[in-house]
């Protein structure tokens, strides 16, 4: 059986917790990493019911969407929900995991699984995120170039949107001489050596940085590297807040409402006034959203899909765009899809399974 450890790294890999917002508390909240996976639960919410339901299935592992601990706690002693969550967590030995923003933040994630529940092509993040990319230029003998752009690749460089193994090259020539302490891989020491090099140029998630230098340094050959790093202003298309893709086939502003109550399984929706015109962009933001809607509005959208909208904030559509606040735990609640689908495959045998209960703290009068 898996570890807690080796389950949460392939979460990881998916959304690195780096990606997660500075407010959030994403990660192993409860438990010993080292511990191996009985089960597996995946919940929107660590709640107490999950709890339970974890330990009658004999799963000794919550993966949730929300953590459980947002702040510091000060004391465990069962005097509301979240102390008495961790206290039964802790007692049965089951660990407590979150991927929130994080899963939030990437292409693939929370935003995505809605435009695939919207069935929207063309799909892409909201709004890309900067200043979390570098870019490595190394210089290195042309017989070794392939080499060094394998290793570069393998360890996650040079991937650019849907593409991998992306690089530049340049050829040149290299100069060096090195003193009696040297032990030169090519040449002899104490004698100036020219070398045919090529100039290789590969970006790469600044997260990344540790696992690609190593590469790098396992694979050139040269005693002292010649590289230099920098960091980027690039905007990444893979990290960001939102999706927004096109429905196939535009719709009335009705007919779009229709189908949105649909395809999320929803019990009301609350909009703003119906625009005299179709909808075919479709921007997502699954939670909190209203941050966005700017964004939305600058990118064409004709409607925007999100939770927790204040009453003011249905203001600033102003006439240009639909707002469409379908809930929070309903804008979410294919998260523990998502989530299933992308464990089940690796860890094969491994009891995997959603919540059967509703987490949803919010209930609706429709009689």
């Amino acid at each position: 059986m898996p570890t807690i450890q080796q389950v949460t790294k392939y979460l990881e890999e998916f959304a690195p917790r780096v990606y997660q917002e500075s407010y959030d508390n994403s990660g192993l909240i409860v438990g010993d990493p080292s511990a191996e996976v009985t089960g597996i639960i995946v919940s929107l919410d660590a709640i107490e019911s999950v709890i339970d339901e974890a330990i009658a299935k004999k799963c000794n592992l919550v993966v949730a969407h929300h953590p459980i601990v947002f702040k510091g706690l000060r004391k465990l002693n069962g005097r509301n929900y979240v102390e008495r969550t961790v206290i039964k967590a802790i007692k049965n030995d089951i660990g407590i995991y979150a991927i929130h923003t994080n899963l939030d933040n990437v292409a693939g994630g929370v935003n995505f699984k809605i435009a695939e529940k919207l069935g929207l092509e063309n799909v892409k993040v909201l709004a890309p995120k900067k200043q979390n990319q570098m870019k490595l230029t190394v210089f290195v003998p042309k017989e070794n170039t392939q080499a060094v752009l394998n290793a570069l690749g393998k360890a996650g460089a040079g991937k650019i949107g849907n593409y991998e193994y992306c690089s530049f090259r340049t050829e040149g020539t290299g100069t060096f001489r090195g003193n009696e302490a040297a032990n030169p891989a090519v040449g002899a020491k104490e004698q100036l050596e020219e070398v045919s090099e090529d100039r290789i140029e590969v970006i790469f998630p600044a997260y990344l940085e540790g696992k690609v230098m190593q590469a790098l340094r396992q694979t050139h050959p040269y005693e002292e590297i010649a590289y230099y790093l920098h960091a980027l202003e690039n905007t990444n298309t893979q990290v960001g807040s939102g999706a927004i893709g096109s429905l196939t086939e535009p719709l009335s502003g009705e007919a779009f409402l229709k189908y949105l109550k649909e395809r999320m399984d929803l019990q009301c929706i609350r909009h703003t006034k119906l625009l005299d015109k179709e909808i075919k962009k479709v921007a997502v933001c699954g939670g909190t959203g209203s941050f966005l809607l700017p964004k939305a509005m600058g990118k064409g959208a004709d409607v925007f899909i999100t939770a927790d909208y204040k009453y003011h904030e249905f203001f600033d559509a102003d006439g240009k765009i639909l707002i469409a606040d379908i809930g929070h735990y309903e804008s979410e609640q294919y998260t523990s899809e998502l989530l299933r689908d992308y464990l089940t495959p690796n860890f094969e045998g491994l009891p995997i399974s959603i919540t059967d209960s509703s987490t949803n703290p919010i209930n609706y009068f429709v009689k």
